[in-house]
Parts: C-alpha cells; structure tokens; sequence
C-alpha cells in the first residue's frame, strides 16, 4: 500500500517525485467494532498473535518423541531463544520460569517485523511507537515487580536508586542518575530502539521503491534498475534487521529479569 500517483514519472511535466515520510505511517480505519477502529497495523499486530500461537499449538499440540517437521522446526526457535538468550543471562535454575514467556516475546516481535517484506502486508508493525511501547511496559512492569519481589520494599529502593551511603556528598547526583536511568531511560530505549530500526527500513525500502517506478520512464528505466536492485538489497538486509531487533529487544528483557534477581546490581 503505497501512498503515491502511479501515473506520475520522471520526465512528465508537472509531476514531481512524491517522497515517503510520516504520512506513509498513518492509516485510515479498516473497520470497527463496538466503536473502536481496526486500521492496518492493528490487524496485522493481531494477526502476528494469531500466527504465533497457531504455530506453536500446531507444533506442540500433540508433541511425540518422533518429532515431526513442523515440530523439529518449533523445537528449533524454543531451544534457540531458550539456551541463547534465557540461559545465558538467568541460568537454568532461575531462566526456566521465563522461557515461555521469552519465546513468545521474541516471535511476536519477529513475526510483527516480518510483515515489512510480505506482499500485501506490506508493513512492520514495530515502526508505530505505541506497539513497541506497549511490549517494553509489559518488560518494565515484570522487571519492577521482580526487583521488589526478590529484595524487598527497602531493598529495591536502594537498588533502583542506587543508594550506597559510602559515596558520600556525591550519593544525591548518583541517585538522582539512577532513578532516571531505570524509570525513564531504561524503558524508553528499550522501546524506541526496535522503533527506530524498524521505521527507518521501512522508510528505505519506501522510498526505493517508489523512486523505481518514478524513474521508469524513458532513459530513466536505468536508474530505475538500479534503484530496483536498491530495494532487493534493502529488503534482504532488512530481512536480518528484523530478526536481530528481535534478539536485541529479548536480550534486554532478559538482563532486566537478570538485574531484577541479582543480589546486588
């Protein structure tokens, strides 16, 4: 879905190249229901749930010792984000509580990255900011409460504030750093960075795209070429963005639950 006249090309009088920008993340209302509206990206964030849990059901849903390919494929993705992110930051004993959880983060972020480079989805739902803030929230809620959970009331003020009386007349300016370090930065860029990736791909792959079909007219058809080459490299590297954001963004959650069971961090 592109926002740009398709009859308008270099060389034609009048018509100037029309450039992606804020307005190609704004969608109007596909339906609604009960007063509240569906655009694009709210389906497909509800599609990526639907593929998720459709998946691994069908996966696991009558697991055998035998797996099938559908199962190797599924035991695959859950072993991967099991010992290469959860293990590694928790360890086994404290990691396995979080693997259900992780695995799921992780394929629902993928999987809403992935609709940038599907024909007709077109879209990576990641590039609104609300999507990304709503699953960094739900990391800092678990985060918070863990922290208070393991070291107590009092424990887990120090420790988010990073109270430490032996730091003298310095210990207000470090607290101060502290509080705005785990309540306002930590969650914030935890949110605005798969954002960022995500909308400034989309935004490449975009604008090569649409500079293809402007320039193919006349003698423009070469530098349609090559902006059509552009967009294949553009999406292939976007292809490995997608999945990379979905490692980075749980491999955050992971050392957050990681800090939050620490016994001094």
């Amino acid at each position: 879905m592109l926002a740009f006249d398709t009859e308008c090309h270099l060389f034609i009088p009048g018509c100037g190249f029309e450039a992606p920008g804020l307005h190609s993340f704004v969608f109007e209302p596909l339906f609604t229901i009960g007063g509240y509206e569906f655009n694009k990206p709210m389906l497909l964030a509800f599609l990526s749930t639907i593929v998720v849990v459709g998946f691994f059901w069908a996966a696991f849903g009558r697991a055998k010792v035998v797996p099938g390919k559908l199962q190797m494929i599924g035991e695959a993705g859950y072993d991967f984000v099991r010992r290469g992110l959860v293990y590694d930051a928790l360890g086994k004993k404290e990691g396995d509580k979080y693997v259900p959880f992780m695995v799921s983060l992780f394929f629902f972020v993928w999987i809403m990255n992935l609709w940038s480079i599907i024909p007709v989805m077109a879209f990576p739902v990641t590039s609104i900011i609300a999507f990304p803030i709503g699953l960094a929230l739900v990391v800092y809620v678990l985060w918070l409460t863990l922290t208070f959970k393991k070291q107590g009331f009092v424990g887990g003020l120090k420790n988010i504030s990073g109270y430490d009386k032996s730091l003298g007349w310095v210990l207000p300016l470090i607290m101060v750093l502290e509080l705005l370090q785990h309540l306002i930065i930590r969650p914030f860029t935890h949110a605005v960075r798969l954002f960022a990736n995500m909308f400034a791909g989309h935004l490449l792959i975009l604008l090569f795209t649409i500079a293809s079909w402007y320039m193919l007219n006349g003698i423009g058809v070469v530098y349609a070429g090559a902006s059509f080459v552009m967009t294949i490299v553009m999406t292939a590297f976007e292809l490995f963005i997608q999945a990379v954001q979905a490692y980075v963004f749980v491999l955050l959650a992971c050392n957050y639950v990681q800090g939050a069971l620490a016994e001094h961090h």
